[in-house]
């Protein structure tokens, strides 16, 4: 399955802080960036723990954030859900490891923008890091189908009320947003440019008080729009 993602073209440099409790693993995305993004990618500070990583966001005021979970003093969910609770919050791309990540949900839910194995290959940790940068998300493959299986498990979801303050037309876009198209292949399924289906995601985020695809994917499951398998 392809990463959960939406790339735009960006031209101005993309200022990174990077947060982990281990200084090793720190260097080794630091080396990532630097070697393969220089271009396009600061790397502008590190962290070692989430107090860290907050108070390095407040006083470098980053595009993207990315961070682990499990760390020290403040865990990587609490310092999002912190930061993403005020004012000019960064992009935030979550890291974790597959066989201890208990939080996926709750993570995704709060509207990070990137949710990322640590096994994952390093382009992807770039493509992440560009993609939340331009206001998109993406998650990892193997994430994406641990989502969507635990969907599959959970029985008929109860009808979610704030569907009625969609038009027609944006239930239609929601629902192809939700099984993973772009804005370009809507428009094409719609018979519409691409620039009007933009106009109907920022309505349908509005109305749904969604932050970006990634929680409205969450949302569309959830809600029963989309049915895994269907």
């Amino acid at each position: 399955m392809p990463p959960l993602a939406i790339l735009h073209t960006m031209s101005d440099q993309v200022r990174l802080v990077i947060a982990d409790d281990q200084a090793m693993i720190r260097a080794g995305l630091r080396l990532v960036v630097e070697t393969a993004a220089a271009a396009t990618i600061t790397v502008v500070g590190e962290a070692s723990d989430g107090e860290e990583a907050v108070a390095a966001v407040h006083r470098l005021r980053p595009d993207v954030l990315v961070m682990d979970i499990a760390m020290p003093r403040l865990d990587g969910l609490s310092a999002a859900r912190r930061l993403l609770a005020g004012p000019r919050p960064p992009k935030i791309v979550l890291l974790t490891m597959f066989d201890t990540d208990e939080h996926l949900h709750a993570a995704l839910r709060l509207g990070v923008s990137g949710f990322l194995l640590k096994v994952s290959p390093p382009e992807q940790l770039i493509d992440a890091v560009r993609v939340a940068a331009a206001g998109d998300a993406l998650i990892d493959p193997a994430v994406t189908t641990r989502v969507i299986a635990s969907f599959a498990a959970r029985p008929e979801p109860a009808p979610a009320p704030e569907l009625d303050t969609l038009t027609g037309r944006e239930r239609e876009v929601l629902e192809l947003l939700v099984r993973g198209l772009s804005n370009a292949e809507i428009g094409g399924r719609l018979l519409v440019g691409e620039a009007t289906v933009r106009t109907h995601v920022g309505r349908i985020f509005q109305k749904l008080g969604l932050r970006d695809r990634v929680q409205a994917v969450v949302y569309g499951y959830e809600a029963g729009i989309v049915r895994p398998g269907g």
